[in-house]
């Protein structure tokens, strides 16, 4: 899902440092925006302004997401890039990983996640020896969360395979059912003229979801 206009929520004092949110989905069965009240809560009860949102349906398993990118390109040093959870940001290998939070690094952004505790209190920053010790404790707590989250993709894939070949040996398996109620309303909505983006935020489907629906349609 493309990136939504900066929006501004609650207050946010002059001179202070951004909060921009980074919503994702996997698949387009999911819905991205749905911790969306969440992170706005969780905002105004520390009292400050979500700048804007990044929402898109992609893999956690992929580095180079268009809206993480954006945003990483977007914020500036100080700023805090906020997630529901720590596996929003990643569910990248150990090599990916640590080229994505050498990236957060550099530009000096802040990450806080709602199932992170420790991470809370980077959102108001201290005197630099408290600073540099809640950026150090909660970048092991980050690696920590980041590792069980690349587990658990994992783990679920490897089950995932498992169910696929039993039901293969069983004759069961017959792959990904093809979803015709979604491929009539994306037919429908983009001949009435409306655009990804649009039918992206009617559906719920991923772009790609999309783009695959109408070149099989144009290939008929």
């Amino acid at each position: 899902m493309n990136h939504l206009n900066a929006t501004s929520y609650g207050k946010q004092n002059m001179n202070s440092s951004r909060t921009y949110a980074y919503l994702r989905a996997s698949t387009e069965e999911q819905n991205a925006d749905r911790a969306r009240n969440q992170l706005l809560e969780f905002a105004t009860f520390h009292g400050i302004g979500i700048s804007a949102f990044f929402v898109e349906n992609e893999s956690g398993a992929a580095l180079y997401r268009p809206e993480l990118m954006r945003l990483l390109d977007v914020a500036q040093k100080g700023d805090v890039l906020l997630v529901e959870q720590v596996d929003r940001l990643s569910r990248l290998d150990a090599r990916n990983w640590e080229t994505l939070t050498t990236m957060i690094k550099g530009k000096g952004i802040r990450v806080v996640a709602l199932d992170l505790p420790t991470s809370h209190m980077m959102l108001k920053p201290g005197d630099e020896f408290t600073d540099r010790m809640m950026q150090a404790i909660n970048g092991m707590m980050l690696d920590m969360l980041a590792a069980i989250s690349r587990k658990d993709y994992e783990d679920r894939r490897r089950r995932q395979a498992q169910g696929i070949e039993q039901a293969k040996a069983a004759g069961k398996f017959k792959g990904r059912q093809v979803d015709n109620g979604l491929h009539e309303r994306v037919l429908k909505l983009r001949a009435a003229g409306m655009s990804y983006t649009e039918i992206q935020q009617t559906t719920n489907a991923a772009r790609s979801t999309i783009s695959r629906i109408l070149k099989s349609k144009s290939a008929d």
